[in-house]
């Protein structure tokens, strides 16, 4: 419930109340009450990362878009005629979720847009988190890259739905620390496809090497290697790096708290 404040009211000749946080409108403001606003600048990654959330899309949807099979990166398993159009549903849902996500992480736009920011939110679940998670699941559990990387989409789209999921809960239930908390870490697995890329790269330049040795020269098992590091890498170090920055700020807003608690107070 909203703290209340008075005020005169001109009509009447005497004190009325309306919520704090609000205009002469009587609509909420877009910062609350004892919440600093914050600088469109203060974030300078948000702006780097839509760059690169952008390229990445750029370079990858083509092949998809055309909905030719014989031009997917990923080829389809033998025996599942419905896996390349699941596939292309599950990344055009995927790239709703990335490109709307990036206004969602933005703190100044969250704060200036509300109505923008709640109505971008429900995109990113309903027209993307959702469906395509929901096809992760069943083309994850197909993959064509061997059991290694069949485990971790699964265990990934799984984690990528429940966390959206309770995401979207608490914000209806408007818990909005809660509801801060699991959308960072629902964001961390929307981008993790982009470090799953770098992972891939790095495992491919150490691994390629060792074809004629450590994988007695057989291709599928190399490929199965790296994919199967690129997959595990890419989703987990994105959520270990999420839960450092919450833990980062939850231990800077208890120094904050100590050091107010700690405060000398003057004597009368």
């Amino acid at each position: 419930m909203a703290e209340q404040t008075s005020t005169v009211d001109p009509a009447k000749g005497g004190p009325s109340r309306i919520p704090s946080g609000t205009g002469r409108t009587g609509r909420m403001e877009a910062v609350r009450p004892g919440v600093p606003r914050v600088r469109w600048w203060r974030r300078p990654w948000v702006a780097p990362l839509a760059v690169v959330a952008f390229a990445f899309l750029a370079f990858s949807l083509p092949p998809y878009l055309s909905l030719d099979p014989s031009l997917s990166r990923v080829p389809p398993p033998e025996g599942f005629a419905a896996y390349h159009p699941l596939l292309v549903a599950h990344i055009l849902f995927g790239a709703v979720a990335m490109i709307t996500c990036c206004l969602q992480i933005w703190p100044w736009f969250r704060q200036r847009h509300p109505a923008v920011h709640r109505l971008a939110g429900r995109v990113y679940v309903l027209g993307g988190v959702l469906p395509a998670g929901a096809l992760g699941l069943v083309i994850g559990a197909f993959s064509p890259f061997g059991p290694m990387a069949r485990v971790s989409n699964v265990i990934l789209a799984a984690l990528w739905l429940a966390f959206t999921v309770a995401g979207f809960r608490t914000a209806r239930q408007r818990r909005f620390t809660d509801h801060r908390r699991w959308m960072i870490r629902s964001f961390a697995l929307t981008m993790s496809i982009i470090t799953n890329r770098i992972w891939g790269a790095i495992a491919a330049i150490i691994l390629v090497p060792q074809l004629d040795t450590a994988f007695g020269g057989s291709e599928t098992a190399l490929v199965q290697a790296i994919a199967g590091l690129a997959t595990w890498l890419g989703w987990t170090t994105s959520l270990l790096l999420a839960e450092w920055w919450l833990e980062r700020g939850d231990a800077a807003r208890r120094r904050r708290r100590t050091a107010v608690g700690t405060r000398p107070r003057l004597s009368a």
